[in-house]
């Protein structure tokens, strides 16, 4: 046995067509594409979502819907985060850095504090927006709610 004596399985390989190679191959003339039509012409593709010329799904459906513009997406923070962050890190000030390297939050997410859960410390936290039960449960406990 000797590496040059290697070949694939019979049947297992096949020619690949080759076209437009002259009468004689039984491929020349039309080169497999018929006669006449865009299919036939070289540099013709057919656009996305082409159906025949039937009127295609994306426009057979109606438009709805409505995307604002000027919406800002926040990431919400639940009390319950922040009191497991407290536990956790042993820290009085939240800030969107303290968030950003516990891996809360991404650098350019813009953060919201909710008021699900329970915050039994003292903190100071700082965001981008609060909720009215966000704010009410940290300033219960005597902390301070500041936006940025």
């Amino acid at each position: 046995m000797s590496l040059h004596k290697l070949t694939p399985a019979a049947g297992s390989t096949h020619k690949t067509k080759r076209i437009g190679r002259g009468e004689g191959s039984g491929r020349g003339g039309t080169s497999t594409r018929g006669h006449k039509g865009a299919q036939s012409r070289s540099g013709y593709s057919r656009k996305k979502g082409f159906e025949g010329g039937q009127m295609p799904l994306q426009r057979r459906l109606p438009k709805y819907g409505f995307n604002n513009m000027s919406r800002i997406e926040y990431k919400p923070i639940n009390l319950s985060t922040l009191q497991a962050l407290v536990d956790k890190n042993n820290v009085q000030d939240i800030t969107h850095d303290i968030l950003i390297n516990a891996g809360l939050v991404s650098k350019n997410d813009k953060v919201k504090i909710l008021g699900n859960g329970t915050l039994s410390a003292t903190v100071n936290v700082t965001a981008h927006a609060f909720s009215k039960t966000a704010i009410a449960a940290i300033e219960a406990n005597k902390g301070t709610a500041t936006k940025l």
